[in-house]
């Protein structure tokens, strides 16, 4: 086998193609990872992990490639952004504003997607559809632009009482969804909603906008064989993982004898050989 890759891991990159193109970025290169599907790859821990805000050796990742300094310290890592609706940038106690002016003050989406089913999310209107690819979405539909994270939070809030915002990553790398009318879905739930979404906008002065008129985004992905059983490898226990590259979904490299999460291990070196 020959090296093709040496560095610390980062979530893939991702273009909406037909199908989706995957690539893995370091400063000097880029690989790209669909032409290794259906061959034999082997990607090996250093056993080195360095954070991903500060370079700092760690022993441990935490929220996804940073060091616990850093997970203490930084915007990135308060419990606001795995639920916005607790954001506490207006009470003057953002960890570091400047960071929430850039990446929470900004226009959310509020949308459907159908990954193993259907569920609702968030995200920053520069992130679609990032975003959908990530979460190995093969429907998605914006429904809401609103003007914070904040904001897009307590949307989904209310979304949650009649749809779920989870995605089952084992029945969405088992194969695509059945595919929905998300038009019709939508305004299904959007009717069940609509007093407490009236409500919330009278109270913001007209900040959420229904985005009526988006157009449904279908998404493909390059996957040769969907496994039939769902096992995940975990570099912690497992430093060297190997097997046929048979396709990728989301942020998951499904080879025949396990799937590997890659954005569950930013910030670790890693070797990949094919």
């Amino acid at each position: 086998m020959e090296k093709l890759f040496s560095g610390s891991l980062a979530k893939m990159k991702a273009k909406l193609d037909n199908p989706v193109h995957y690539s893995l970025d370091t400063d000097e290169a880029t690989l790209n990872l669909n032409e290794l599907i259906g061959q034999p790859i082997s990607l090996q821990y250093q056993g080195n992990i360095a954070c991903c805000a500060c370079g700092r050796a760690t022993k441990k990742s935490f929220a996804q490639g940073f060091c616990y300094p850093c997970f203490t310290r930084l915007a990135a890592c308060d419990t606001c952004i795995m639920s916005p609706e607790k954001c506490h940038f207006a009470a003057g106690t953002c960890r570091e504003p400047d960071w929430g002016t850039a990446n929470c003050m900004v226009d959310h989406i509020v949308y459907l997607a159908n990954s193993s089913g259907l569920k609702v999310g968030i995200t920053r209107h520069t992130q679609v559809p990032t975003r959908w690819i990530d979460q190995g979405a093969t429907q998605a539909l914006p429904m809401f632009r609103v003007s914070s994270r904040y904001l897009s939070g307590r949307v989904e809030v209310i979304f949650k009482d009649v749809v779920t915002d989870r995605t089952n990553w084992r029945a969405m790398l088992k194969g695509n969804a059945d595919q929905l009318d998300m038009h019709e879905a939508r305004n299904e739930l959007v009717e069940q909603v609509q007093d407490k979404i009236a409500a919330l906008d009278s109270e913001t002065d007209g900040e959420i906008q229904f985005l009526d008129k988006a157009d449904v985004v279908n998404i493909q992905y390059p996957v040769e064989v969907w496994p039939t059983k769902v096992t995940s490898f975990n570099f912690d226990k497992t430093p060297t993982v190997e097997g046929t590259l048979q396709g990728i979904k989301g942020q998951y490299l499904i080879l025949d004898t396990g799937c590997l999460n890659i954005r569950k291990f930013t910030s670790y070196a890693i070797d990949l050989l094919a």
